[in-house]
């Protein structure tokens, strides 16, 4: 009656208590081999005690005292170590280092021990620590896990959860128990889950399992998951190529428009997009600072901001420069070229040339799994749709406001358009402003993928001109289609060729593109673009 009583309580009964400080004792054996048994006991038992002291084992906190043999807790404090219960982690005392031996443990023990922390918890309260758990179990199996999973997987009622549980139970038999009738409903739960890890596990199974039976339904399972496998690469690489595509588009928009409606080859956009990531910088610090509790807004303040800052700065360069060079293009080429080194190192005077942290939101953290180790990241995944939802404001902006209408009037004929009472001057203003302001919003997304620093834009700066002239000078629709395919084709050459050279096969193909359709994609129409 008192044992079950004291296990309803959760205090360990005596052979498990005695158990549990033999296993303890067992770890400061000399050989990697006694250690290995002793954790995989400490896993064994139950213990809850246990977990601290594994972790303690692998963080390489415990030590030995010579004079008695026992497992401490030890903490060095200049020539002394500072010793405490390795349970209950209370003081004991302290003594010299030369009366201690510290434990080690190697990287098949780490492995062992993380499997087995993770066994542990299999049964916390909380969902997210057993799935945690599964998923440790699950990479690094063992068999001291197999009945503390089979315990968990009874009276898991989370879906999710159970399905890793079971995952790990299957992978923990098969490097442990022969019986071919086990293995083989192992290699069947296995096969229904298109993982890396899955199939590196099945591969070693069909090629030296004893059991023909076994074999075989491994080798089965095992093209079935490459099958799955490759198709979820494919996926992940469609996403990571629109990914890739989104932030060229955003890089790229705004030089559409000036490149198309002003015939300006500005090579400091790229600057301008700089200028819009460290706007971005210097919002949050003042929310830092000032509204920490506000912080997961910082963003969408920096995105107007970033706007109006990159936007008031390129129509001072249009005014400042930029007018007294149309007609002119290597010198506005050279100019702008120049201006970009000169904002580069205003940037770096002002905020120095390291790299500068840029945080993300809570709503921008985090990823979710697909299936098939396709992950999608929730930043990337909010690029995208900001870019897209970017482009449509400019179309609308295009298409439905007085300033897009005289854009596309100035574009198709600046002549005329002047004949008729349109200030081609004041729209070029206008025009080279809102194009630098959509870099600087450029600049606001990149922050949260790419490093902060004064030469943030010159890594886009090329990709953007490479889309504006694939997609169609001052076309929006092939900038968009310009950028999400050189995005999709980048990735997937990256896998063969690497990403240098993967890119000079594409921008080999853009100029014999060019050579065949010279004004790209999606032609502008018009007297003035024809001529």
């Amino acid at each position: 009656m008192v044992l079950a009583t004291m296990i309803a309580m959760g205090v360990p009964a005596f052979s498990q208590t005695a158990s549990f400080e033999a296993s303890l004792a067992q770890l400061a054996a000399d050989n990697f081999s006694d250690k290995i048994a002793a954790v995989e006991a400490l896993g064994a038992g139950g213990d809850p005690r246990a977990v601290a002291v594994l972790q303690s084992l692998e963080d390489g906190k415990l030590v030995v005292r010579k004079s008695d043999n026992a497992v401490l807790l030890g903490e060095e404090k200049g020539s002394v170590v500072l010793l405490k219960d390795p349970i209950t982690e209370k003081d004991i005392g302290e003594a010299p280092a030369s009366s201690l031996d510290r434990i080690t443990i190697n990287n098949r023990m780490r492995g062992i021990i993380r499997g087995v922390l993770g066994g542990l918890t299999l049964l916390s309260p909380s969902a997210a620590q057993r799935l945690a758990a599964a998923r440790s179990v699950f990479r690094s199996p063992n068999e001291a896990a197999i009945p503390v999973l089979e315990r968990a997987i009874a009276r898991e009622t989370d879906a999710v959860v159970k399905e890793w549980m079971e995952l790990a139970l299957a992978t923990s038999k098969l490097q442990s128990t022969k019986d071919p009738a086990e293995r083989l409903q192992a290699v069947t739960i296995l096969s229904v889950h298109a993982l890396p890890e899955v199939r590196g596990l099945l591969g070693s199974i069909a090629q030296s399992d004893p059991s023909p039976d076994v074999k075989d339904a491994a080798a089965k399972a095992l093209a079935k998951i490459e099958s799955s496998l490759a198709f979820w690469n494919g996926v992940g690489n469609v996403f990571q190529g629109l990914s890739l595509g989104s932030v060229l588009l955003l890089a790229a928009v705004g030089l559409a428009i000036t490149f198309g409606v002003m015939g300006v080859i500005n090579m400091a956009h790229g600057e301008l997009v700089m200028i819009g990531a460290y706007t971005t910088f210097v919002v949050q610090e003042l929310f830092r600072a000032y509204a920490p509790g506000y912080f997961d807004l910082s963003v969408l303040v920096a995105v107007p901001a970033a706007f109006a800052v990159a936007g008031l700065v390129g129509i001072a360069i249009e005014r400042g420069i930029i007018r007294f060079l149309y007609g002119r293009p290597l010198e506005t080429l050279l100019a702008t070229w120049g201006l970009s080194l000169i904002l580069q190192q205003a940037v770096r005077s002002l905020f120095g040339p390291t790299n500068r942290e840029v945080g993300s939101p809570s709503w921008m953290s985090g990823s979710v799994e697909i299936g098939g180790g396709f992950v999608l990241t929730y930043n990337r995944v909010a690029i995208i749709v900001f870019s897209l939802m970017v482009l449509g404001l400019l179309m609308l902006i295009m298409r439905r406001t007085l300033l897009g209408l005289q854009m596309r009037a100035v574009t198709q004929n600046r002549a005329m358009a002047s004949a008729m009472g349109i200030r081609t001057g004041r729209v070029d203003a206008l025009t080279f402003g809102l194009g630098s302001g959509i870099a600087g919003m450029a600049g606001v997304a990149l922050s949260q993928i790419d490093n902060v620093s004064p030469n943030l834009g010159q890594a886009y700066i090329v990709d953007s001109f490479m889309v504006v002239v694939f997609g169609g000078v001052g076309n929006l629709w092939g900038t968009l289609v310009g950028a999400m395919s050189l995005g999709i084709v980048n990735k997937f050459l990256e896998p063969f060729t690497g990403t240098v050279l993967g890119k000079i096969l594409v921008l080999i193909a853009i100029i014999f593109f060019i050579q065949k359709r010279p004004r790209g994609l999606f032609a502008l129409k018009g007297r003035a673009v024809e001529a």
